[in-house]
């Protein structure tokens, strides 16, 4: 390759003479006198795409692409999947911009799957899919490698949202809180839980949380969320602070497409990252036509477990406030007495949605870590042993499979589940359980395809 003319290209290209950089790229691809070495072919269609990108010409940048992922030698699958998937998703074909996102994903070597994931997730709420979507975003949270996490918990919320989960969703919500984020982002992560804690029935967190999207006068209420707004300090001036039956929540079908998720047609930008020759791209480029989402069980099990803390510190307050008061012993012993049935009354409230020990997880992790062995202690007693070993038989065995997804219920539950082959490969399975006392067991084993879903 003449790597004087592709430095030039590359000098232009950082100069953002997009036009100049193409024709450069395009003379190197061309200049017979410099025979091209393995891997070269690609990684110049890559910077031609980009170029393509840059100039607004997605459907040959997507040609450029697909010529990139041709060459064998060019090891950056990832990252040209990735910059396909959004160059598909800028012309609004999300079915393909999600098959390219999916294989960037499985690409190994490709340093930031979290863009790839949020753009399978931004995807797929434009294709309807909510639960997949949420997949996509919680999978994008949990990348140690995403700078900032808070996005893809927005986008969880979103789908929580749209599943009809609002508990869920003020779950996401609150942990995005965790993380820095910018004012208006705040304004509006507040605005969307306001509109979580109304149809949650939490009437005086609703108030509070709209008022403190509002507090700068910078943000301006959603015509939806204005609605709940007001449900909410209606409820709060009667003296009804908590409704005990979940109020449906008033959604506008602008405002359930997520925080940031640009309109059709926003200006698409292409992903570098560290395969650009070699050198680390210095410009970061935000996944451009959407960000945004569903909580994984993962998820769940942190919010299960915050609540628990919640409940501990708050029980802790009240017992040194009642040490400062007089009557310390009959008021400790009230208070004891209180946090008993809290305590009861919580596990039992727990129990008819869906919690026990052991769980759900740790019961198809153990089926998965080892089959053959599991097959005779993690399924139900209705299922007898011959069963049981011709369920077992065809699973991969992984001994960290990946947990897709969990529906709850007091006596029944269902798994969604990933095994990875020894090859790399990928296996869906969906797990059947029944409640056993306060435990579960396996009562079936199934493979799954999302598309069931």
């Amino acid at each position: 390759m003449n790597n004087d003319l592709f430095q030039q290209a590359r000098a232009a290209y950082a100069a953002k003479d997009y036009a100049g950089a193409l024709q450069a790229f395009t003379q190197c691809l061309q200049d017979g006198s410099h025979p091209l070495a393995p891997g070269e072919m690609g990684l110049l269609y890559h910077q031609i795409g980009n170029c393509l990108v840059k100039l607004k010409d997605c459907n040959e940048a997507i040609h450029a692409y697909t010529q990139a992922t041709a060459d064998a030698a060019y090891d950056a699958c990832g990252a040209v999947n990735y910059n396909l998937g959004m160059a598909y998703a800028a012309l609004h074909d999300y079915e393909d911009a999600v098959k390219h996102f999916e294989i960037a994903v499985s690409d190994a070597k490709y340093d930031t799957p979290y863009k790839a994931y949020t753009g399978m997730g931004n995807a797929l709420l434009k294709l309807g899919k909510s639960a997949e979507a949420g997949v996509a975003f919680r999978e994008a949270a949990l990348d140690e490698g995403n700078p900032d996490p808070t996005k893809a918990l927005l986008n969880l919320g979103v789908c929580f949202m749209a599943l009809d989960r609002p508990a869920d969703a003020v779950a996401s919500y609150e942990s995005a809180l965790q993380f820095g984020m910018q004012p208006d982002t705040k304004n509006k992560l507040y605005a969307n839980l306001g509109q979580a804690y109304v149809a949650c029935g939490q009437m005086q967190k609703a108030v509070n949380a709209f008022e403190q999207s509002i507090a700068d006068k910078t943000y301006y209420l959603s015509d939806s969320a204005s609605v709940d707004y007001q449900r909410a300090i209606a409820a709060v001036a009667q003296g009804t602070s908590e409704i005990t039956q979940v109020m449906p929540a008033v959604a506008s079908a602008g405002d359930l497409s997520g925080l940031d998720v640009a309109a059709d047609g926003a200006p698409m930008y292409a992903d570098e990252g560290a395969y650009a020759y070699g050198q680390q791209d210095p410009y970061y480029y935000a996944d451009a036509y959407g960000e945004q989402a569903y909580s994984g069980t993962e998820a769940g099990d942190h919010f299960f477990n915050a609540s628990d803390e919640e409940l501990e510190k708050w029980s802790k307050g009240l017992a040194k406030q009642d040490r400062k008061r007089r009557n310390v012993g009959l008021k400790v012993l009230v208070a004891i007495v209180l946090l008993v049935v809290v305590a009861f009354g919580a596990a039992v409230f727990l129990y008819t949605q869906g919690w026990g020990y052991p769980t759900q997880e740790t019961v198809v992790k153990e089926l998965f870590a080892n089959p053959e062995a599991a097959s005779s202690t993690v399924f139900a007693k209705e299922v007898d042993a011959d069963k049981a070993k011709t369920m077992v038989e065809p699973l991969v065995a992984d001994a960290n499979p990946a947990i897709d997804g969990v529906d709850k219920s007091m006596s029944d539950s269902t798994v969604y589940v990933t095994a990875k082959t020894e090859q790399g490969g990928d296996v869906q399975y969906k797990v059947s359980l029944v409640r056993d006392m306060i435990g579960w067991k396996v009562s079936s084993v199934e493979l799954y395809f999302p598309s069931q879903n």
